[in-house]
Formats: structure tokens, C-alpha cells, sequence
């Protein structure tokens, strides 16, 4: 049904979602729900995401079974799922229209005036949530859809008006295609993704063409910091602002670049001569200063007043798994978890984290996908060569299965003075017997290692590992 449009479904339609707890999944049944429709889903574990949309409404199944398929309208479901899913393959048997949900959020869009979507591969979550923040400052009462967490919000999403709508566009199996925003923000462009794309120059085709989809009147806001993310602009008719710290012909920049105490920038952004507002950010990083030029870059653009940019950028302390301070472990060490899984994202991590006057940085990494792995074994183990002592988990299929060509062990053995272990308890009775005050311990990867962070912080979650 990739020719799908919400007009082919009328209100109080039934619509069912397969994988509904999802961190995107989630948020478009509950735009459906305060659209009008009857929503149900199922997932393989309830959670305070599942629990929500029940409170809302929704029809929630734990567990996935062809039973589940009462008579609905249509079925959405992941890419994620396969043909193999009971549900996924009872609504073909029973000849129940299905739409991926790419397609279906991609139809949900045209109900809104503004569609925002940031892009890239890295520094979505984080560049949506300060985006949301300004339009929330600037009260414009923005629908909102983010990969993470943000404590303003509380959650993943937010129900608000019809005009504005800041999400998040996976470039995932082409996902992003579907959309045809009204602005789109394109933050930067590297080699991810490798078990669907064939090589860097098929991401940046795709770029291409999802900036190419963005609305005749609106505009795409490009970083054009690395040569990936200049080809949008060399190859895209449509309107285009720049925007970076290190390219000279940037629309936007920041100038006057200070860190505050523990590492936080202070700096100005610039449209070329027009000084827009002076930000004191409250999270660490160079690549957040560059996020924060894109937001207010889209802002400026949208017509957002300067104090409201200035705001909401103050505003933003992070998301849930973007560099969030869980505590102390009982070491006395400070715990952090991140959600960094490419090695660019891993090196700007422990960048920021070497910045923060710390004794020593420790890093506990669980690598993502096997696929991932083995396409940048040597990238990962430089970038992670940046903290001062190295812990390595096992890694976290997700959607894959093992096939040997590669293991964590790979990986450990060209990090020196790293340690791989298999267990995450041995894990962490290994971190509180050899770190101190003074140290910080960072959980990262995209996989379950944040449940270690909780665990060296909070001794009721220590069934987590």
C-alpha cells in the first residue's frame, strides 16, 4: 500500500499496529487515537510506552498472535517485522490492507501545515528534541515525534495542534522517502546502514532524493560541514540553507566559542553579519553546538522569534540515552549512559567526555548488529581508543543472528588494555572494584547496556543484568 493516504481510511476506523510499544510506533498511535481512531496492537513486552497508549485508549496485546487480528481496517507494522509474523501474515490471509509504518506516518504528514523532519545519521534525536523545545518556548503548541526521551515532554511524543510537526526521518531502508515535509534538516551524512545500503554513494543518493521531496515552498537545512552532506546541495533545485562551524560559506555559524565549567559551550549564531542570539548550552559537545545552528537555522527560517530560539535551546539538557547522567556508582564514580553505536558518535562522545576534567574516562561499549561490526571493526576500535580504559560486551543482534564472521572478542583484541567480557554482572563488579570518585563510567551502545548503567546506580534494577 505505498500508495496509501489517510483519506482511504475514515474516522473511528479500526486500525491495528504490530509492534505498537515501539519508540516511533508509540507516538503515531497516539497521533491516530486523538485523530479519531480506534487503535489496537500487540508487542512482545509491555512497557511504560504500552501501558500509556492502554490508559489513552488503545487495545493493547502482549505477545504476538494471529488472534490478534480482530477484523481491523488496516494493519501497520515495522520494518522490523518479518513475512513470518502471525499477525503480519493472518491480515494477508485475511485479506486485511497492511501499510508499513513509514507509509503510514508519510500519510499522517499531509494533516499538518509544518512538517519538520531532521535527517542524518547522527544527532536526529538530540537536533529534533532542541527543535521541539524552541517551538514548545515559542507556544506553538508543535505535534511532536522524537527517538528518545525528553523529560519536557515526558515521553517520546507529544499530542498538540495541526500546524507544526518536528519528527524524525530514518533513512532505514529508505524509510525517509515516504515523507514530503515542509522543512527538512539534514545534519550530516556517513556510511551506516550497510546491510541495507550497498556503500556510501547509495546513502547519499537516497539524501538526495529525500531532500528533493521537501515542500517547493519550504526548505532544507544542510550542514555542510564534510563533503557527504555538500553533495545535497550540489545536486538538490530545491531551496537549501547552510549551515556549520567549520565551512566559511555557511549561512549559519556559531562565533565566540567558550566552555563554561564542565565543558558546556557559550557562543553566538550567526546568520553571515545578523546576529541572531547568544546561546549558553546546557549539554556538552561541539557536534550539539552544531545541532543547536541547525535548530535555530530551521527557526529563523519558520519565522520563530530570536528570544524563543534562545529558550528553548537553553532549555535542553539532553534526552534519555544521549550522554544522561544516571548517579553514582558505589565506587563513587559518576555513571553516564549513551546511546552512541557509530564511530563517529562514539569519538564526539568521549571528545566531549576528555573536555570534563575527569580522572579517567571509562567506557563500557556493547556493539550493535553483527553487520555493523564487521563493517567498521578497525573505526570502532579507534574512536573508542579516545576513552582511558576500554570494556567490551557482547554484541546486541537486534534484528540479526550470528553467524560467526565476527564477535566482540574481534574488536577487543585491537583496543589496547581493553577487556572483553560476556557477562554484564562481571561487568560491573569489575568497574566498582577498579574505578573511584573522580571517574566516569559511560554505558553506550544502542542495545540493552543501559540496564548496566542503571544497575551500577540503583540497586533495585540489579534483575536488569
Amino acid at each position: 500500500m505505498n500508495n496509501f493516504s489517510i483519506a482511504d481510511i475514515p474516522k473511528g476506523a479500526h486500525i491495528h499496529m504490530i509492534g505498537i510499544g515501539g519508540i516511533s510506533m508509540s507516538g503515531i498511535a497516539e497521533m491516530l487515537l486523538n485523530f479519531g481512531y480506534k487503535v489496537s496492537g500487540s508487542d512482545t513486552k509491555s512497557s511504560g510506552l504500552t501501558d500509556r497508549l492502554k490508559q489513552n485508549g488503545a487495545e493493547i496485546f502482549i505477545g504476538q498472535r494471529a488472534e490478534n487480528i480482530k477484523n481491523p481496517d488496516v494493519v501497520c507494522y515495522t520494518a522490523a517485522i518479518g513475512n513470518d509474523n502471525p499477525e503480519l501474515a493472518a491480515a494477508k490471509a485475511l485479506d486485511v490492507p497492511v501499510v508499513e509504518r513509514a507509509v503510514l506516518l508519510g500519510a499522517l504528514l499531509k494533516l499538518y501545515k509544518y512538517p519538520v523532519a531532521v535527517a542524518g545519521t547522527h544527532g536526529k534525536t538530540t537536533t529534533s528534541s532542541m527543535l521541539s523545545l524552541v517551538l514548545l518556548s515559542a507556544q506553538k503548541d508543535p505535534t511532536i515525534l522524537i527517538g528518545g526521551e525528553l523529560r519536557q515532554i515526558g515521553g517520546n511524543y507529544r499530542i498538540g495542534g495541526t500546524d507544526y510537526l518536528p519528527f524524525e526521518a530514518c533513512e532505514y531502508v529508505d524509510s525517509f522517502l515516504h515523507f514530503k515535509p515542509f522543512v527538512s534538516i539534514v545534519t550530516n551524512i556517513e556510511e551506516d546502514h550497510l546491510d541495507y545500503f550497498k556503500d556510501l554513494n547509495h546513502i547519499i543518493s537516497s539524501f538526495v532524493k529525500f531532500t528533493s521531496l521537501t515542500d517547493i515552498n519550504g526548505c532544507n537545512i544542510v550542514c555542510i560541514d564534510e563533503n557527504n552532506t555538500q553533495k545535497i546541495v550540489q545536486n538538490v533545485e530545491n531551496k537549501f540553507i547552510t549551515y556549520g562551524l567549520k565551512n566559511k560559506d555557511a549561512d549559519y555559524t556559531a562565533r565566540n566559542l567558550t566552555l563554561r565549567k564542565g565543558g558546556y559551550p557559550s557562543f553566538d549564531i550567526y546568520n553571515k553579519n545578523r546576529m541572531i542570539t547568544h546561546i549558553d548550552l546546557n549539554v556538552v559537545g561541539e557536534h550539539n553546538v552544531s545541532n543547536a545552528v541547525g535548530v535555530a537555522a530551521a527557526c529563523d527560517f519558520l519565522g520563530i522569534e530570536p528570544e524563543y530560539i534562545k529558550k528553548g535551546l537553553q532549555e535542553f539538557t539532553g534526552t534519555k540515552r544521549r550522554f544522561e547522567r544516571l548517579g553514582k556508582a558505589a565506587s563513587g564514580a559518576d555513571v553516564v549512559d549513551d546511546y552512541a553505536h557509530h564511530p563517529t558518535e562514539i569519538k564526539a562522545t568521549l571528545k566531549s567526555a576528555k573536555s570534563m576534567g575527569y580522572k579517567k574516562v571509562w567506557v563500557v561499549f556493547q556493539p550493535h548488529t553483527y553487520s555493523r561490526t564487521a563493517a567498521f571493526l578497525d573505526e570502532f576500535a579507534e574512536a573508542l581508543s579516545h576513552a582511558d580504559r576500554v570494556m567490551i560486551a557482547d554484541v546486541y543482534p537486534a534484528r540479526e543472528k550470528y553467524d560467526g564472521t565476527v564477535h566482540s572478542c574481534d574488536l577487543a583484541i585491537k583496543i589496547h588494555g581493553a577487556v572483553y567480557m560476556n557477562d554484564l554482572g562481571a561487568i560491573k563488579r569489575y568497574l566498582l572494584e577498579n574505578t573511584e570518585s573522580g571517574d566516569l563510567i559511560i554505558t553506550m551502545g544502542a542495545g540493552s547496556i543501559c540496564n548496566l548503567g542503571y544497575a551500577m546506580t540503583d540497586n533495585e534494577k540489579e534483575n536488569l543484568i
